[in-house]
């Protein structure tokens, strides 16, 4: 792999960026529909974790479509490809974004030994992971306080602390998060989100597999439990330079930041497209009542469109600097959060009394809504940042 693939070379030149390849998104959702949908329901109640599918939905280039070549990227057909998952499965939806996150990090980052030793396996899928800045992107937006701690030492970082909640995880994969220097050299100068002379900030890569780090189970979901979630204990893990995505962080999250956040509307078109979808099964034998309901599919139909169709420009350009570029990722987040839930909401109002069976998707479609409207950055949090912007 040349390093020039998965430097930080990448500069906001739309104009010269592909199309992305359609065939990727057909096989994804060839295998969404052939492997995936008999897994749905082990996922959502936690018996399953889908290591296997998500394997192979890196063999047909999943991961890797929206790696930066030579300066631009693209998120589209990524977007579409976690889109196709979402139709089937919100959770793996979910972990597709965790994976799709961890490639977009390595793919961004100037420490070459780290892309040229990480880069292919991410984005293939034959290493598994997720993002641990959940905890990170609030305390940039002033509403936690950094969780990790790290001093320099030789060679490396040695971290302490304790993440609460990190998915798709297991014990042979990695996940990047964000640690706060608490060395003498360690102050910030620059550092956007942060005074100059306040802790400075640093991102790396944690490999699950390091004694030094444990895994613990978390107490049972509402939904998704089978998206390898677990709280996180750091116990003077010792970080080598070579796992070290930026130091310092915030300028490598503010690159980052748009790509992070516009990639979760993939999860969010899935779920709404499969909402229309339910809604449509029962107007058969309920559409003479139906009809009275407020939201009709072909409203949500028009709603979907729209949402893509910004989505799709947005993601065209995730390097673009200007403030009124973030303003509209960050607005299209909160919209799509925003119809997801009310998608599944009418959808379980148009199935009605079928609709609340416990083995019915629709049930599992508004739990899946819900946590779309409260993963980082949530929707009360997407507020905040549209007032502070």
């Amino acid at each position: 792999m040349r390093e020039t693939i998965m430097g930080s070379l990448a500069l906001s030149r739309v104009d010269v960026l592909d199309q992305p390849a359609p065939s990727i998104a057909g096989e994804v959702a060839r295998i969404a529909r052939e492997q995936l949908a008999p897994l749905a329901a082990g996922i959502d109640d936690g018996s399953v974790y889908p290591a296997e599918v998500l394997r192979n939905f890196g063999a047909v280039g999943a991961w890797g479509s929206h790696v930066p070549h030579e300066g631009p990227a693209d998120l589209r057909c990524a977007i579409q490809t976690m889109a196709a998952i979402g139709e089937v499965c919100g959770a793996t939806a979910f972990m597709a974004w965790c994976q799709d996150t961890l490639v977009w990090y390595a793919a961004n980052s100037t420490n070459m030994k780290l892309a040229k030793r990480f880069g292919d396996a991410f984005s293939t899928g034959r290493v598994l992971g997720g993002t641990g800045l959940s905890n990170p992107m609030k305390s940039f937006f002033g509403i936690e306080k950094l969780k990790l701690k790290g001093r320099k030492v030789e060679g490396g970082y040695i971290v302490r602390g304790a993440l609460p909640w990190v998915s798709n995880l297991g014990p042979d994969h990695y996940f990047g998060t964000i640690f706060e220097r608490e060395d003498d050299q360690g102050t910030a100068s620059g550092e956007p989100g942060i005074a100059s002379g306040e802790p400075g900030t640093v991102m790396f890569l944690a490999d699950c597999s390091d004694p030094a780090i444990t895994l613990t189970p978390c107490k049972p979901f509402l939904a998704m439990d089978g998206t390898g979630t677990y709280g996180v204990q750091f116990r003077d893990v010792f970080v080598p330079d070579e796992l070290i995505l930026a130091d310092p962080a915030g300028p490598f999250v503010k690159k980052i930041r748009a790509g992070f956040i516009l990639l979760q509307a993939g999860m969010a078109l899935g779920l709404i497209k499969d909402c229309i979808n339910i809604m449509g099964e029962v107007d058969g034998p309920l559409g003479h009542i139906n009809r009275y309901l407020p939201q009709q599919p072909v409203h949500f139909g028009d709603l979907a469109a729209e949402i893509e169709a910004e989505t799709m420009a947005l993601a065209r350009d995730p390097y673009n600097e200007e403030e009124t570029y973030w303003r509209k990722v960050i607005a299209l987040r909160l919209r799509a959060g925003e119809a997801s839930v009310a998608a599944a909401h009418a959808a379980m109002l148009h199935c009605g009394a079928r609709g609340y069976l416990k083995g019915h998707r629709a049930q599992r479609r508004l739990r899946e809504a819900y946590f779309i409207a409260i993963v980082t950055p949530a929707t009360k949090q997407l507020r905040k940042m549209l007032a502070d912007s």
